[in-house]
């Protein structure tokens, strides 16, 4: 998954808030763990205010 499609469907799920779509950021926050590192997955943290919506905390791990 690419860095722009990461942060298309992270705002799709931001915008709905929720606990369903909690862990379906989280879901798409694992895989962008997964192929791009855990500092990818800060960047979209912060620049996308995930921290607020969902609780997300930049350098901890999503498991």
């Amino acid at each position: 998954m690419t860095l722009e499609k990461a942060r298309e469907l992270l705002k799709v799920q931001a915008d709905l808030g929720g606990g369903y779509n909690l862990n379906g950021a989280k879901l798409i926050l694992l895989e962008v763990q997964r192929e791009h590192g855990q500092d990818a997955v800060d960047q979209l943290i912060k620049s996308m205010n995930l921290e607020a919506i969902f609780g997300f905390q930049p350098g901890k791990p999503l498991r």
